[in-house]
């Protein structure tokens, strides 16, 4: 079974796919892919230097994301020419790792543009992780440094949160506890599963020590 997993930023999808690799699912996911694919000396990088400038490569080589941000974000149309960059050899990613799990009894498809990029359809189901406009917001203005302009761009950058969750098949609400979301997850492995899970899935105990909330 591939279960796409997606969430608005700030959402905590990091937290559930954490939760479910810790149940025993492949974890697929395309925002660890694609800091691969631009690595330095990669063609990828090569070909983001030449279209946006070369000050967005820092001196050692790497890609300066917060330089890139800056332009992207507040322009669509220099978004969209990142992605025409990028996503299409994530895609060459995922598809292959896909084609390697297909005895795998859960493959999570770990991605923030689920839907924007139509990875849906290489799902049997999707669950998008949903938390409160307040608990959002202050996740990225606190946790992650951001200011409100830096937050208003990302957020429009994608689906709203109310979209993603009208699209997927179930919802894993990250609003409260560590605690609480865990009881959604196992929720959630029951109802794709019902009976006895398949080896070697396990239900999370939601007891002890969870993964840490990276949002």
């Amino acid at each position: 079974m591939i279960l796409g997993l997606t969430g608005a930023i700030g959402s905590g999808k990091s937290t559930v796919s954490a939760m479910l690799a810790e149940c025993g699912a492949v974890i697929i996911c395309a925002d660890r892919i694609a800091h691969e694919v631009v690595a330095p000396g990669s063609e990828a990088l090569g070909e983001i230097a030449e279209a946006f400038g070369s000050h967005v490569i820092h001196p050692d080589g790497s890609l300066d994301r917060q330089a890139l941000a800056a332009i992207v974000f507040p322009d669509p149309s220099q978004r969209r020419r990142l992605e025409g960059i990028v996503h299409p050899r994530v895609r060459r990613v995922v598809l292959n790792l896909l084609s390697q799990h297909v005895d795998d009894p859960l493959v999570v498809l770990d991605v923030p543009l689920l839907f924007e990029s139509a990875y849906e359809s290489r799902c049997d189901h999707t669950v998008s992780v949903t938390v409160s406009e307040e608990v959002r917001r202050e996740r990225l203005l606190r946790d992650r440094g951001m200011t409100q302009e830096q937050v208003e761009a990302r957020l429009s950058a994608q689906l709203s949160q109310d979209e993603k969750n009208r699209r997927a098949t179930f919802l894993v609400d990250n609003s409260g506890t560590l605690h609480q979301t865990c009881l959604q997850v196992a929720k959630l492995l029951d109802r794709l599963f019902p009976g006895n899970l398949p080896t070697p899935l396990v239900r999370p105990t939601c007891e002890g020590p969870l993964p840490n909330k990276t949002q």
